[in-house]
């Protein structure tokens, strides 16, 4: 399943309004309305689904504090939207909404992590740190 994420993913970030185009090729063939192409429509959702589980990690996190999958999860979510998002304005367009959310989710992925290595077991942080 991984695999097949990772593949959708840059399937959808290398030609975002082609996979548009394919769905609506495949809607028109079936007699089904066509989306619009403009990126906002399965990428909105696919946006929502992604705060539905930061958000949900955040909330795990709380509720289940010694729970140490919780908090990495939402590093790697948060660090991928940041590097995404600064990908995107230094290849594609520099948009301040690109500059602005990795920022954001750079620092509160910088913010987790830190509380990640400060609340481990000090044999676990000098694991991590040196890889031994």
């Amino acid at each position: 399943m991984a695999g097949t994420f990772a593949v959708v993913g840059v399937i959808f970030a290398a030609i975002p309004g082609k996979v548009l185009a394919a769905f609506n090729y495949l809607a028109g063939g079936l007699d089904w309305p066509e989306s619009t192409t403009e990126p906002y429509t399965l990428y909105l959702a696919l946006a929502i689904a992604y705060m539905y589980v930061v958000t949900l990690l955040a909330w795990k996190m709380a509720r289940h504090p010694e729970e140490r999958a919780y908090p990495w999860l939402l590093v790697h979510g948060k660090a991928a939207s940041a590097v995404v998002c600064i990908a995107l304005f230094v290849l594609q367009e520099q948009y301040l909404l690109y500059l602005a959310n990795f920022v954001v989710d750079g620092a509160i992925a910088l913010f987790i992590w830190w509380l990640c290595l400060r609340s481990a077991p000090r044999g676990v942080v000098a694991e991590r740190t040196t890889g031994r």
